[in-house]
């Protein structure tokens, strides 16, 4: 289903202060990228009262009845003790979207693998990872539907998850766009850029729509009162956003051993130029 069209909208009020993280990739992101987000983690609560994770959390996650992937081991764990202390809201990726029963049953979380919308004291926010809209591709629009499907999930789940990881690691960098063309992000950014404004503008309820996908930072006004934000990856940089009723900023996490504080706010990249 279109992701405009699918919601789901956990309690009233989530927080007053959100932080939002994405695109982590972790598993073929270094092992870095790993250790710093289980230190931003444990420094969540003392950067907010509710945690946003929208989309690519891993670069690849799959729930089995009886295993748990060791490669996510560690910050599963990790969010099951942050889930105690505050509401954390996760939101699935074209990497991580299968099988929510794992994230709300085991660890406490609130899960919704394409959209979900909640409030932030008085301003209603909308979380959308971003992956398949605005693609100009037949063929790429065909790969995301295949690997979406229920039926390829039900077939995936019979194979023995040994098997069945190995496979994922030879096929991903063909499953999963590791692009490093800045031309071909670039596009990719600004089609996101544009499918949003025109989501703000048939939803005026919205006041700040959440993507992800992209892995560049945005923040934009697009119409008053209402907020386009995509935090950026985590794995480039450690970026990640907060946002309030009274607005958003981007920010960078410094993990420990740093000299400098545990976050720095970055400015806003500038808006791309419209097209001539």
């Amino acid at each position: 289903m279109h992701p405009s069209r699918e919601e789901s909208i956990f309690g009233a009020v989530l927080g007053r202060t959100l932080v939002i993280v994405s695109d982590a990739h972790l598993g073929v992101a270094p092992p870095g990228v790993e250790g710093a987000l289980l230190d931003f983690l444990d420094a969540v609560p003392t950067l907010g009262d509710c945690l946003l994770i929208n989309g690519d959390l891993f670069d690849f996650w799959f729930t089995y009845s009886r295993v748990i992937p060791r490669r996510g081991f560690h910050v599963a764990a990790a969010l099951a003790v942050l889930g105690r202390r505050l509401p954390i809201v996760m939101v699935g990726g074209n990497h991580d979207r299968w099988d929510r029963d794992f994230w709300e049953r085991d660890l406490g979380l609130s899960f919704s693998p394409r959209r979900a919308t909640f409030e932030i004291g008085s301003r209603r926010v909308t979380a959308i990872h971003g992956d398949g809209l605005g693609e100009p591709r037949w063929q790429a629009r065909l790969i995301h539907s295949v690997i979406q499907h229920p039926i390829t999930a039900a077939v995936y789940r019979l194979v023995h998850p040994d098997l069945g990881l190995r496979m994922v690691d030879l096929l991903s960098p063909v499953l999963g766009d590791h692009t490093v063309d800045e031309a071909k992000l670039t596009r990719a950014a600004e089609r996101q850029r544009e499918w949003a404004e025109r989501l703000l503008t048939d939803e005026a309820g919205i006041s700040l729509l959440v993507m992800g996908h992209t892995h560049r930072a945005v923040l934009e006004e697009p119409r008053a009162g209402q907020q386009y934000l995509n935090p950026g990856a985590w794995f480039d940089g450690f970026r990640y956003a907060v946002a309030t009723e009274s607005g958003a900023e981007l920010r960078v996490f410094l993990p420990r051993g740093s000299t400098s504080p545990v976050s720095q706010a970055v400015p806003p990249p500038p808006s791309p130029a419209a097209p001539r």
